[in-house]
């Protein structure tokens, strides 16, 4: 009786062990599975958000190389007043610069 008594706890245990060992599989499974899962959604998220900065880099750029246009125009206009403003300024004073210039040159000092 004793060994049958030994030998059905032996077997008990048995079936322990191989039961703490399927519950040990499945959650190794379990891990597994939540882990790619978990690195896909990681890889989903980096190339949405490499996405999203590509495209605000490149609206950027854009921005960038149209502003540069837009900036030639508007100095080219700017120096284009100035020239107008300075060739009119030159036109209205240059009578009195030579007025000047001859009566310095004319004027005789002892």
């Amino acid at each position: 009786m004793e060994s049958g008594r030994g030998q059905g706890g032996i077997q008990l245990l048995l079936a322990a062990e191989q039961e703490a060992q399927q519950i040990v599989n499945a959650a190794r499974t379990g891990k597994l599975a939540r882990l790619k899962q978990a690195k896909a959604e990681a890889e989903k998220e980096i190339s949405e958000f490499r996405a999203h900065m590509e495209a605000e880099y490149q609206k950027k750029l854009a921005q960038t190389s149209g502003d540069s246009g837009a900036n030639v125009k508007r100095l080219e206009a700017e120096t284009e007043a100035k020239v107008q403003h300075l060739t009119t300024e030159a036109s209205r004073i240059s009578h009195d610069v030579v007025q000047m210039l001859l009566r310095h040159i004319t004027t005789v000092k002892n």
